[in-house]
């Protein structure tokens, strides 16, 4: 699985939310700077050819819906991230949030929760 680029995340993020929709949807979902619809366009097709996104034809046009989960996208690319800035250590993560004033107290207790509760 290829790290996506901004844009590609932006438009999957759009997908993962509306299940499927043609460019026009995507694009009328853009925040901010909407790139042209063919920019668009081919973005969606370059996501196709990642293998993130499937298509359903009607006619002349295409309906666009995910192929890859929101989930297994996070898990691997949080993953990633902790490898190559956290030495694999979930500790420095948090640590660093922690340290960043990124997460509380109250909310570090219901992380030590939610691992007790799992044992």
């Amino acid at each position: 699985m290829q790290k996506l680029t901004n844009k590609e995340e932006e438009v999957m993020k759009i997908l993962w939310r509306l299940k499927k929709a043609f460019v026009k949807e995507v694009l009328k979902e853009m925040k901010g700077d909407k790139p042209h619809y063919n920019t668009l366009s081919t973005i969606v097709r370059n996501l196709q050819e990642k293998k993130y996104v499937g298509h359903e034809a009607f006619g002349n046009t295409h309906r666009y819906y995910p192929l890859v989960t929101k989930e297994a996208y996070r898990k691997k690319f949080v993953n990633s991230t902790i490898a190559d800035y956290y030495d694999n250590s979930y500790k420095s993560l948090v640590s660093f949030f922690a340290k960043e004033e990124k997460i509380s107290v109250e909310e570090l207790k219901e992380i030590i929760d939610l691992i007790e509760n799992k044992k």
